[in-house]
């Protein structure tokens, strides 16, 4: 079904406002897929935080002109699949990744992240990235860990006389 300019422009407008504010993009090829699936890559990707899109790709080329994923422009060929992640870096990665493990169809093709395009094989890298929560609780380990070093050290003392005097307590006889 042919798009008329209005669809065109459209199309062009969600796929730029996604691309505006995205961490990073994967390009997937997902010739093969049937409709189901593609229908349940979508619901896990919304429940992910991942925008899907998938469009002509003039049309998306038009549509990342001008963002951070314009790197992306020469190597858009053949039927491609646009995940967007908006709320982690590593979420659009890992659901192509996690997706692609049971479905052999679907094959990432690019990786964009911060204005730099990567080979496909960077998707494992990107999609070990931690989440926001899983960075926050990584930092604040290890700002935790010198302190509690530092407790530990204050406290052994104490610790070596109680144990000390627990064992020349169970030494003696009870008498």
């Amino acid at each position: 079904m042919a798009l008329n300019i209005e669809q065109k422009k459209a199309v062009v407008a969600e796929v730029a406002d996604a691309a505006n504010k995205a961490l990073a993009a994967v390009a997937a090829e997902y010739r093969g897929l049937t409709v189901e699936e593609m229908t349940e890559l979508r619901v896990k990707a919304r429940e992910g935080g991942v925008v899907l899109k998938v469009a002509k790709n003039t049309l998306v080329r038009r549509a990342v002109e001008g963002t951070e994923y314009e790197c992306m422009q020469e190597s858009l060929t053949g039927p491609l699949l646009f995940a967007f992640s908006m709320e982690d870096p590593g979420a659009a990665a890992r659901l192509v990744k996690d997706y692609s493990k049971d479905h052999d169809h679907l094959i990432a093709k690019l990786v964009a992240v911060g204005g730099e395009l990567y080979d496909a094989s960077e998707l494992e890298r990107l999609s070990k990235l931690p989440t926001y929560d899983q960075a926050i609780a990584i930092l604040m380990g290890v700002m935790k860990a010198p302190i509690e070093k530092f407790v530990r050290t204050l406290v052994e003392p104490h610790t070596k006389l109680v144990r000390t005097v627990a064992a020349v307590r169970d030494a003696k006889p009870a008498a």
